[in-house]
């Protein structure tokens, strides 16, 4: 499989070239959507890829998808390149395994965050004030520790190369409706306490996660990525212990690498050491690999 930093299908209008993905329009109800080995970290796309990353963040989310499609609905119209109209066949090399057509959905103006342990931006946020995106929480709890119920943190959406912005869940129903907010709101919570469940029997935390939604013909539809090593925190179960920060199954070695090294969060990003690369591949192919019990279509 190739290395895939950017997409190039001509016959198709580039409708948007995201912080991993690229979008074409295939027709007036349908989507191209290319999942690149392009990463981003603190919301800004870093100038190396991770090979093989496009394909587990795409492979990955149709797991999740088809495994929860009972629950909720998703935007998925086909998922092999034999199932492509036939002018993006000759784009095998840009598109086999990191690429779905998809129904054309309006997304939500909001990110669905789900937390169930106390880390990150939430710990920060914990320590100053006791509670996490006004959510108020017990006092003495551990870095890492359970929450006593997983908590829905909404988020702006953040364009390429700007910060998403933590908002209450009052702020998120007045962007999008009250009656949508609770839907996905239910939505959300429901899928993280299935996956969390399925994973730890797969020797995987989930520590959190992000949703995105979109409405079709009045539908709420699942969309974007699902439950991936981007959009989640993944932490080994062995081992797993409160009280500190936890070794990681997605990206956050990049994130503390960037950390260690002084960088300010402002595009352009720095260069990654050829071991990180190599590091973060193979913990993307892990990954892929502890959750369905298989091994990546390449």
């Amino acid at each position: 499989m190739n290395i895939v930093s950017k997409t190039n299908i001509p016959e198709l209008t580039l409708l948007s070239r995201g912080k991993v993905r690229d979008i074409y329009a295939v027709n007036d109800e349908e989507l191209l959507i290319v999942t690149t080995d392009r990463l981003s970290a603190f919301d800004v796309v870093l100038p190396d890829p991770i090979p093989f990353k496009g394909a587990v963040l795409n492979q990955i989310t149709l797991f999740w998808m088809d495994k929860f499609k009972d629950l909720v609905g998703n935007h998925i119209v086909a998922d092999r390149i034999e199932l492509f109209p036939e002018v993006l066949h000759k784009h095998r090399d840009q598109l086999e395994g990191r690429s779905v057509i998809v129904k054309k959905a309006t997304p939500l103006p909001i990110e669905c965050i789900v937390r169930g342990y106390i880390t990150g931006s939430g710990w920060k946020d914990y320590k100053k004030t006791g509670a996490v995106c006004g959510h108020t929480l017990p006092a003495g709890l551990l870095e890492s520790q359970e929450l006593p119920r997983p908590l829905f943190t909404p988020s702006t959406k953040a364009e390429v190369g700007s910060h998403d912005e933590n908002i209450s869940v009052e702020r998120a129903g007045e962007i999008i409706g009250t009656d949508v907010l609770r839907e996905v709101e239910e939505l959300s919570l429901a899928i993280y306490a299935k996956a969390r469940n399925y994973a730890r029997n797969c020797g995987i935390i989930i520590a959190d996660t992000k949703f995105e939604f979109g409405v079709k013909g009045g539908q709420i539809l699942w969309i974007d990525e699902a439950l991936t090593p981007d959009s989640s925190r993944f932490w080994p179960l062995q081992g797993y212990a409160p009280g500190k920060s936890q070794p990681s199954f997605d990206k956050q070695n990049v994130r503390d690498y960037l950390e260690r090294i002084g960088y300010n969060k402002q595009p352009p990003g720095p260069n990654l050491p050829p071991e990180l690369i190599e590091q973060t591949s193979r913990t993307y192919m892990q990954i892929f690999e502890m959750l369905t019990g298989g091994k990546l279509a390449i």
